[in-house]
């Protein structure tokens, strides 16, 4: 699975409860879940500084807390990340993945659906803590007729709230990997807009992104970039593939056929995109085979558009940090400033900056 849909629900919807009481369509058992997940993992931190010191530890532990701890200091001193106690403690969640996202859409669209909570605002995706009442709402979401996608999640965001911690789940791959998630979720902190998913993340995307590279150029060696780059190449390639199948199914659904024909049509798309995936993996790829589980799996709308909604406006913010020099305040300012307009111009403001300013 990429990086990317692995923690897709990087601003996870939770303690709304906490926060702002129930309200809406949502019911009561959604927002419990969520409490008790949450209230869970704060009653089970440990501080990295101690789990540093602690010399009954185990020592790969040890090192991972340390490497941990040295990343997110670099987040604050170096990116201009917030400077608070998330990602200073430690959980093991005793698991491969912290919560679980519900995407759904419908069967000739690849718009997805949105779910709306206090706070947070809309959001396309539901959270779970809990795998049975994920798996309940996606089975419910099939049987009215839409196209359903279930993730595991390894980090999510309270957006600052509460003291987010370190999860075993973030320890998964190397270490700038994990310097991209601790960078990512922190970006959340620094700007977020309600209501507006993608910016979220294009905009946590860029920061993950350009952090990981600053980061790497100043700490490691160059068989570590080379990595690291050889990683985000077959991102990028993966991606283009992704967005290829969008606009074909796209003219699917817009064009005239009828349901059975564009049900048809969608089938043949997909197969299409399998097909130039196993190109691109045995070819340009030299083998690689990351990705097979993802193209194993059932392909929908809304894993597809789960995929759009987090990548769409990635290079617009890269360029847009670009214009600022790869100055971190400036590009949070100029992030800001366009996240301040109306909803319906804010994309077309972001591809059509052309400086910081």
């Amino acid at each position: 699975m990429s990086r990317a849909l692995s923690r897709l629900t990087a601003a996870a919807i939770l303690l709304p409860v906490l926060l702002a009481g129930l309200a809406g369509c949502t019911g009561i058992s959604y927002y419990a879940q969520s409490l008790d997940g949450h209230l869970d993992l704060l009653a089970s931190r440990k501080s990295v500084e101690k789990l540093i010191d602690d010399p009954s530890q185990p020592s790969d532990l040890r090192a991972q807390m340390a490497a941990a701890s040295e990343i997110r200091q670099y987040a604050t001193d170096a990116l201009g990340l917030p400077d608070n106690a998330s990602y200073r403690s430690y959980v093991d969640t005793k698991r491969d993945y912290v919560t679980i996202a519900v995407f759904a859409a419908p069967e000739f669209s690849l718009q997805p659906l949105t779910w709306c909570f206090p706070v947070y605002g809309c959001v396309p995706y539901r959270g779970y803590f809990s795998k049975e009442a994920a798996i309940s709402f996606a089975t419910e979401s099939r049987e009215q007729g839409l196209d359903v996608y279930v993730s595991g999640i390894t980090a999510y965001s309270t957006l600052g709230w509460f003291a987010d911690p370190l999860l075993n789940t973030m320890f998964d791959r190397d270490e700038a990997s994990l310097a991209g998630l601790v960078f990512h979720e922190l970006a959340h902190q620094r700007v977020y807009v309600r209501d507006d998913t993608a910016f979220n993340e294009g905009f946590a995307v860029a920061v993950e992104t350009t952090g990981v590279r600053k980061w790497l150029a100043e700490t490691a060696d160059a068989a570590a970039i080379r990595r690291y780059e050889a990683g985000r190449a077959r991102e990028a390639d993966f991606v283009t593939l992704l967005d290829e199948a969008r606009k074909e199914l796209w003219a699917v659904y817009s064009g005239p056929g009828t349901e059975a024909q564009k049900r048809a049509d969608k089938a043949a798309a997909i197969e299409r995109l399998r097909a130039r995936y196993r190109r691109m993996r045995d070819g340009r790829w030299g083998g690689y085979r990351g990705f097979d589980a993802w193209f194993d799996t059932p392909i929908n709308n809304a894993k597809l558009a789960a995929s759009g909604v987090y990548n769409d406006l990635v290079p617009d913010f890269l360029r847009l940090f670009e214009a600022c020099s790869g100055d971190y305040e400036a590009f949070y300012a100029a992030v800001a400033r366009l996240g301040a307009v109306a909803a319906n111009r804010r994309h077309d403001a972001l591809r059509a900056a052309d400086s910081c300013g």
